[in-house]
């Protein structure tokens, strides 16, 4: 009877870890408007199988045909979308600053993470990726990490340099400081596709594989 009890118990906790990999973290407390639907970790983890996004031979998935297959994601802050997308500047962890309207006439992917959060962790090998399969003068990758208790600058700082493999802008910010919606995010992994004349395509919330990544980058809003 205690064997099973135990048993029971392993299998429980691991289900719950799997689940918090696939649909993200949850940060407190909760925010109000609209939204899709552990300790400090200085290695990374290895990513799943990614998911392929099928459309036919002749055209590109639109965004309705990737939200359709999507898996461990799903689509967030819906009455931004078509709207432009709010302005701000930040400082990455470098000490070079960067301004979101500077990027106008490319795509922009906009990053919500902490390194307390296993599903970010699980991410970056696809935003490693997808930086060195995607120029820079096609997309500018930003990712932001907002101070917290469990994730201050320094935190941040060390855990890049544990991973040098990490090949895009990571920006550690205080959240009041950052306009709506990006002060508004509670689910990370949380990102925002958008587009380059500035507006905000597409918000998603929960890890993405690269293939869905690259899949909205490329459709037409």
């Amino acid at each position: 009877m205690a064997y099973n009890k135990i048993k029971f118990a392993i299998c429980f906790i691991s289900a719950l870890m799997a689940l918090c990999v696939m649909v993200g973290c949850k940060k407190e407390p909760q925010k109000t408007e609209d939204s899709g639907q552990m300790t400090e970790d200085m290695g990374l983890k290895t990513a799943s199988k990614p998911v392929t996004v099928k459309a036919a031979a002749d055209s590109k998935p639109t965004l309705s045909d990737i939200i359709a297959m999507r898996r461990g994601w799903g689509p967030a802050y819906k009455n931004w979308y078509g709207k432009d997308a709010p302005d701000f500047k930040v400082i990455d962890i470098n000490g070079q600053s960067h301004t979101l309207s500077n990027y106008r006439g490319k795509n922009v992917m906009l990053v919500f993470w902490a390194t307390w959060c296993p599903p970010c962790i699980g991410e970056i090998p696809y935003l490693i990726e997808l930086r060195k399969t995607t120029s820079e003068d096609k997309l500018a990758m930003l990712a932001i990490s907002y101070i917290d208790p469990r994730n201050s600058t320094e935190t941040v700082k060390r855990f890049v340099d544990a991973n040098p493999t990490i090949n895009y802008t990571v920006i550690s910010a205080e959240e009041a400081s950052m306009p709506r919606p990006y002060n508004l995010v509670n689910g990370i992994p949380c990102s925002f596709f958008i587009d380059p004349e500035g507006k905000i395509k597409l918000a998603t919330e929960g890890m993405m594989p690269i293939s869905q990544m690259k899949a909205i980058i490329e459709a037409e809003r």
